[in-house]
């Protein structure tokens, strides 16, 4: 059966598929990744590992730790973490990195743990950047790194998969963050969210890896889960490049090697020809032209030619991050600043995504031209980019940054605006005080530009042909069915917040019960008046959005709600839940009924006189009014995961058993 790349990568690292098992999307499976990091957020998942019971990592060389966020923090606390992360891995015999060598991911790829055809995540969600290499990267929550730490393994569930065939050739002066800001705008809809994308078609080829790492980091943005590209002659040159460096320094065993990569060669893993995709998206790479997202929203573009027409002053311009924080984008920058002066009432700040390209850009003269220019070095990590070290923003000021997220208040504060652009629309900004190009090569209009972008790109809907789901073998201790009335939530992208209060997140003392007791005030003031035990709650789509905090899915359990059907979930929301031994999944018909049948109600809560039964044994939903709907069906690892209360207790009885 034809697969496509992501199913194939999943297939090879899958433990205990079934004989002649060929894995599909939707499929929930016990996976063994290649490599798991973390960062900073190390000192989270090690008490998470101990409460599992495990004293040993199952396999040293699969983790690695990386301190990159919080290091410009000198303080005690700080310093004093990070000293038990690297007592910790060196205690367990893991790779470690600290602070001041480079970002995570960078780390991840600059050192060799990223291959072609490989699963490979972190405790991170910019984990897709290693898609660019021709990898599954993907992000998972800290229980997870836990459990991968302990047992080598955690579960992943195969998402849909979508082709975005790329055609044509981008012109002069466009780069790969324009490709993934342009991507964006155009395709705002959702229609890559939770899902992961596959880059194809003949465009690929004339894109460099540094533009292929802008592009898939960005899919996070976009909503996709992971983006990836096929392994190419780039691909190659790239890890060749890489592979001598490491003979240069004369590492012990290096992680890459010619050798290696001419295995890769000879036998490189590829989508088949006949792959089915949940959708195809075409885009014309040649009509590609500078656009910025925001403010404080990617998925918003506006060209350059409109923002020239409006004026836009800035304060603070960011050349730096996981995104576009590499030699070539320094390179740009450079080229443009060269013998000029950053504007009087701007302050610009740079950080390499590594030392190692720090080292480069000054070998090259970039570094010293962009500080002659009156930029501002910050060491290489994420800093600005999540709001923590020097160059954060202040209440109304305005920045444009060559980083991947401007969401309120992360780079700062909530009262700042924000604007994502490539590293020489940074640049140029810099240069002028106020977001500019560095050049006009035509005299488009705004919406002329935006035209001539939407024109070539259009989106195909291939869904796969129904396969008939027989009689679902159900484990020991998980229901059969559920029965309970529909209380619907009709708001789309509710977010954590709205599901469990910020002020309740770090409120430690709370009993499960008080936690139930609070669930979704934020969203209405009424719900807990509204709601009953045993009630089913529906959602909208992309439901749980926002943080990763883990009350937002144990509130609604504890509030006595049976399980949560929805149209679309975050997929870190979705992890949670199982990973809590909560009930999700997604029935997009069952939602769209019910939001059109009380289209013209009021209220953020509404109670629909409808009950429900939910069969998990054919994988059904037959409800009162005579209406039948179908749902993925939930594997054994998915009822495992309900059955044992969640996957901390998973882990523990498998380390009991050793």
């Amino acid at each position: 059966m034809a697969q496509t790349l992501v199913e194939k990568i999943a297939q090879r690292f899958a433990v205990g598929l079934k004989p002649g098992q060929s894995v599909r999307a939707g499929d929930f499976l016990s996976i063994r990744p290649f490599h798991v990091m973390t960062h900073d957020n190390t000192a989270a998942v090690i008490p998470k590992f101990e409460s599992m019971g495990a004293t040993k990592m199952a396999d040293p060389k699969q983790p690695i730790y990386a301190l990159d966020h919080d290091i410009q923090n000198r303080s005690d606390v700080n310093l004093t973490k990070y000293a038990k992360i690297e007592s910790f891995a060196k205690k367990h015999g893991v790779d470690f990195y600290p602070a001041g060598r480079g970002i995570g991911h960078q780390v991840m790829i600059e050192e060799g743990y990223v291959h072609p055809g490989t699963f490979c995540c972190a405790s991170d969600s910019h984990s897709n950047i290693y898609g660019a290499l021709g990898a599954l990267g993907t992000p998972v929550v800290r229980t997870d790194a836990a459990a991968i730490w302990a047992t080598g393994r955690t579960w992943w569930q195969v998402p849909d998969v979508v082709k975005v065939d790329l055609r044509g050739k981008l012109q002069p002066g466009v780069s790969g963050k324009d490709v993934i800001i342009s991507l964006c705008g155009v395709f705002n809809k959702d229609e890559v969210l939770n899902c992961c994308v596959e880059f194809l078609g003949e465009g690929v080829a004339g894109l460099r890896m540094d533009e292929r790492m802008a592009i898939s980091n960005m899919t996070t943005e976009w909503g996709a889960l992971a983006g990836l590209f096929p392994y190419d002659q780039e691909t190659k040159r790239y890890l060749l490049q890489r592979a001598e460096v490491m003979q240069s320094r004369g590492d012990k065993g290096p992680r890459l090697t010619p050798q290696m990569i001419e295995q890769l060669d000879a036998q490189p893993l590829a989508a088949d020809s006949d792959a089915v995709y949940a959708k195809v998206l075409e885009f014309d790479l040649s009509a590609v032209t500078p656009f910025v997202a925001g403010p404080n929203e990617v998925k918003t573009i506006t060209s350059l030619a409109e923002f020239e027409q409006n004026d836009v002053r800035i304060d603070k311009a960011f050349l730096l991050s996981c995104v576009n924080g590499r030699l070539e984008d320094f390179v740009e920058a450079a080229k443009i600043i060269r013998g000029k002066k950053v504007a009087a009432n701007v302050k610009f700040y740079i950080a390499a995504a590594s030392n190692e390209i720090e080292e480069e850009a000054k070998k090259s003269g970039d570094w010293d031209t962009l500080l002659d220019a009156g930029a501002i070095a910050l060491p290489p990590g994420c800093g600005p980019c999540i709001g923590l070290g020097d160059g954060i923003l202040e209440d109304n000021e305005i920045g444009i940054s060559a980083t991947n997220r401007n969401f309120k208040g992360r780079m700062g504060s909530r009262e700042s605006l924000v604007y994502l652009a490539s590293p020489a629309v940074v640049a140029s900004s810099a240069l002028a005080g106020k977001i500019t190009q560095p050049s006009r090569d035509d005299d488009m209009s705004a919406a002329q530009l935006r035209e001539k972008l939407e024109t070539g790109s259009s989106v195909k809907i291939a869904p796969r042909d129904a396969e008939p789901v027989g009689e679902i073998e159900i484990m020991d201790g998980f229901p059969n069915r559920i029965e309970g009335e529909l209380l619907l939530v009709p708001k789309d992208n509710l977010n954590t917040d709205g599901i469990y209060g910020k002020e309740y997140t770090y409120k430690e003392d709370l009993t499960p019960e008080e936690m139930g007791q609070v669930a979704m005030l934020n969203y209405d003031p009424k719900f807990q008046a509204t709601a009953q035990d045993g009630d089913i709650l529906v959602g909208g789509y992309n439901f749980g959005s926002g943080s990763s905090r883990e009350q937002a899915a144990t509130a609604l359990k504890y509030r006595g709600l049976r399980m949560v059907i929805a149209g679309s979930y975050s997929q870190t929301y979705k992890r949670n839940a199982f990973n809590n031994g909560y009930i999700v999944i997604e029935c997009p018909e069952l939602v769209d009924e019910l939001r059109a049948k009380h289209r013209n109600g009021t209220d953020p809560t509404i109670r629909t006189g409808v009950r429900a039964e939910v069969d998990f044994t054919k994988a059904t939903i037959q409800t009162t009014d005579g209406k039948s709907y179908t749902f993925a069906p939930l594997g054994s690892i998915a009822q495992e995961l309900v059955v044992k209360g969640g996957f901390e207790a998973v882990i523990s009885e498998q380390l009991k058993s050793l």
